[in-house]
């Protein structure tokens, strides 16, 4: 799709050294094996004791029974899910082993950004409203299924995308998504969690959207000065689909060879907007002429910010954080080790990447 805005070169950026990974680090041959003795981390994003942490415990302690495996189960309260998630993927990599996430797409992302910067393999049981990421790489919804199915399941290395020093796996974004995210928690603590809530709450959010980033974006040896509302970076294939966002080279194209999708809003009026939400619900949104999308390796965004404000908030797979600009959105070299089911969404060979290209 052609650009809605003009453009102007302007110099790149060099890669930081933590994109710097061996060509072959990803590639199938390299995945690690997984010791079938040793008890498998389970990190679950709830308080010990709790009814919901219990029925859990009792799925997966109960399909480790049927299965002859061990396994060791770690709650957690929010706040300290990174830490949990940093010791249980340091006591997996040593003991070659996966730890295993349960929980939603907030959730597996935490985990995964432990199980990514320390290279364990990982698993996923969820838990969540939408679990795109698990949808995608064919794991069940149902929890009891799921454990059972990543016992006989071997690593494949499947694409990571980053936003500064924060992986994501399903999307990353700022600007009006964002503060739907924000809206759509509120509602759910008010009228519980569905998708018909968590759609209300967007409709809403959408109708009242003011707020507009002013950004400079740098690709290469070209920048642009844009303004939007939103800038959404897509690192799942499902999610786009959905909402009608294809690849430029089709369905089969560009999403986990090496690209990622960002998506931009042009500001809008309220029927705009109102059509444009028609566009999303009926999965054509990449056809709205307020909407460009564009696939990328490599992307530098630097946000106009109010004086005395250095940071920016920023969405990633469902969280909602702070951070400094600006903001590099990339994908990296070093793939995350999935277990999951053989013929869904085959490996990536990441030894293809060249490093200067990929991050």
């Amino acid at each position: 799709m052609p650009s809605l805005w003009g453009s102007q070169p302007t110099p790149w950026f060099k890669p930081s050294s933590s994109d710097r990974f061996s060509q072959t680090t990803g590639s199938v041959d390299n995945c690690p094996e997984i010791d079938p003795v040793s008890p498998l981390q389970f990190v679950i994003n709830a308080a010990a004791g709790s009814s919901d942490a219990e029925t859990k415990r009792e799925v997966i302690e109960g399909a480790l029974r049927l299965a002859g495996r061990r396994g060791e189960v770690l709650f957690s309260r929010p706040d300290e899910l990174p830490i949990v998630a940093q010791g249980a993927a340091k006591l997996a990599k040593e003991t070659r082993t996966a730890v295993v996430a349960v929980g939603g797409d907030g959730t597996v992302n935490t985990v995964a950004q432990s199980a990514h910067s320390i290279g364990c393999v990982m698993g996923v049981v969820p838990q969540g409203t939408f679990n795109y990421f698990a949808r995608t790489h064919g794991i069940p919804a149902d929890s009891a299924e799921a454990v059972r199915l990543l016992l006989g399941w071997t690593p494949s290395p499947v694409q990571v995308a980053a936003v500064n020093e924060r992986v994501f796996l399903v999307n990353a974004s700022m600007g009006l998504y964002p503060e739907l995210l924000e809206e759509r928690e509120a509602y759910k603590a008010r009228f519980g969690r569905s998708r018909w809530v968590a759609f209300w709450a967007a409709t809403v959010t959408l109708l009242r959207a003011q707020r507009k980033l002013r950004l400079s974006i740098e690709q290469g040896t070209v920048v642009r000065e844009v303004k939007t509302l939103t800038l959404f970076v897509g690192n799942n294939r499902l999610q786009l689909e959905e909402v009608g966002v294809q690849p430029e080279g089709g369905p089969s194209h560009a999403l986990d060879e090496g690209h990622i999708t960002a998506v931009m809003l042009r500001p809008l009026g309220t029927l705009a907007m109102i059509r444009l939400m028609l566009h999303g619900a009926m999965g054509t949104l990449g056809e709205a002429q307020n909407v460009e999308h564009f696939e990328f390796e490599r992307m530098l965004v630097r946000p106009t910010l109010a004086p005395g404000r250095r940071g920016v908030k920023v969405a990633f797979d469902g969280e909602v954080t702070r951070m400094r600009a600006p903001l590099n959105f990339r994908v990296l070299t070093k793939p995350l080790y999935l277990l999951k089911p053989h013929g869904v969404d085959t490996a990536i060979d990441f030894s293809v990447r060249t490093e200067g290209n990929a991050g």
